[in-house]
């Protein structure tokens, strides 16, 4: 999210941070209800009418906030604390993550979605990104040690952090690390990441993006994939070093650094970027979520959206196209069924991306899914020497 600061510097926010206290002092001082107005924004909508006004930069209303209300009063409370937290982190230029701020008022909090919400609430209030405020999602390895290389043994062990063990005892794991592999190279706080003189070995992705330079690569276009399966089979492959690429994976939805490295490096280098899903309502989601954004940071949607992402695949479509045997196909759930019905309601489903519409509604109407995995039924190594190079050189893409 972008105010009259296009990167809003530490001081710049203290100084709003301080705005914002002095007018809610103010109007205790003069005997009013403080009232804090917060900005709402939406993602997309359902709207079947065609009157959709969905928009990434504009607020769709006001919510007012205020202590008159026993429900609203808790909500400002917990925002009032996490931003003197905030405040805290800015002053002292320390990082702190969500799960930190949460454990430092347990008993007011509750639970974690209530320090979550009060974080975005701030950064709407302040017009600012998660990160200016110097709070990240999950927790944090030391400073000292950010750069954890992950070997294909490693990945085929299912023990990412075990470089991170040998070289720093004291580090806690991360609740999830995306990894980039290919054919590019950056630095990042004075640390290098050199994927070019390894193409099929992992890196973890930076937290810290906005520290992120001095990118240099010589891929031809990014492969997004869903899993962390899939990145090892593809490193395993050695398809890095077959293919001029950057590989990406988020291991499931991915979090803010991992759509922020990717608008970085689609900023820098632009090449063509590639997204390759389970063929599964929820893998369309992450999809979806990388392509627009997710609902709970629609504000700062103009700095994570990736509308240059291609769809890949997996689609229904491959089913037949590929050959997939029957006993590869898992039914439906009541559940998938509701959820690939509510993206095809989507209203940016429509208006952006309406060739996704006929794979969503074939998807329900055959009633089956399957997962990437599913084309190893073919070899083991089909995914990374036919699907693939073939669907990029076809421009089977969407």
């Amino acid at each position: 999210m972008e105010g009259k600061h296009s990167i809003p510097n530490r001081l710049y926010l203290l100084t709003k941070i301080k705005e914002l206290t002095r007018s809610l002092v103010e109007d205790l001082c003069n005997g009013r209800s403080p009232t804090l107005k917060i900005d709402q924004f939406t993602s997309y909508c359902s709207e079947d009418s065609g009157k959709c006004c969905c928009s990434y930069n504009l607020p769709k209303g006001k919510e007012i906030l205020t202590l008159r209300r026993e429900s609203q009063s808790r909500r400002f409370d917990a925002l009032l604390r996490v931003l003197l937290i905030v405040q805290q982190l800015l002053q002292e230029n320390k990082h702190g993550s969500k799960r930190d701020i949460y454990y430092m008022h347990p008993s007011v909090f509750k639970e974690q979605s209530v320090v979550d919400r009060a974080v975005n609430d701030i950064c709407i209030l302040l017009q600012c990104s998660r990160h200016n405020l110097n709070v990240c999602n999950g927790m944090l390895l030391s400073v000292e040690f950010w750069i954890v290389i992950i070997t294909v043994k490693d990945l085929s062990e299912n023990n990412i952090f075990h470089n991170a063990r040998d070289s720093l005892s004291s580090a806690q794991p991360v609740k999830k690390i995306s990894l980039v592999m290919g054919w590019v190279r950056f630095a990042e706080a004075g640390r290098k990441f050199d994927c070019i003189s390894s193409p099929n070995t992992a890196h973890q992705i930076p937290v810290y993006v906005e520290d992120v330079e001095d990118i240099i690569s010589v891929a031809e276009y990014i492969l997004i994939v869903e899993k962390e399966s899939v990145f090892q089979r593809l490193a395993n492959d050695q398809f890095c070093r077959k293919n001029r690429c950057i590989v990406i994976t988020g291991r499931g939805y991915p979090d803010v650094p991992t759509r922020r490295f990717l608008h970085l490096l689609i900023e820098k280098l632009r090449l063509p970027v590639y997204c390759l899903v389970d063929c599964d309502p929820y893998g369309i989601d992450i999809l979806a979520t990388f392509r627009f954004g997710s609902m709970q940071m629609a504000y700062d949607a103009k700095s994570l959206r990736l509308p240059e992402i291609q769809w890949l695949g997996a689609f229904p479509s491959d089913c037949e196209k590929y050959q997939l045997p029957q006993h590869c196909l898992l039914p439906l759930t009541t559940e998938d069924k509701q959820k690939a019905e509510g993206i095809l309601h989507r209203c940016y489903v429509e208006r952006e991306a309406p060739s996704w519409r006929y794979e969503l509604q074939l998807m329900l109407d055959r009633g089956v899914k399957f997962e990437i995995e599913a084309l190893s039924v073919h070899s083991l190594t089909f995914l990374s020497e036919n699907y693939l190079p073939s669907k990029i050189q076809m421009g089977a893409f969407i």
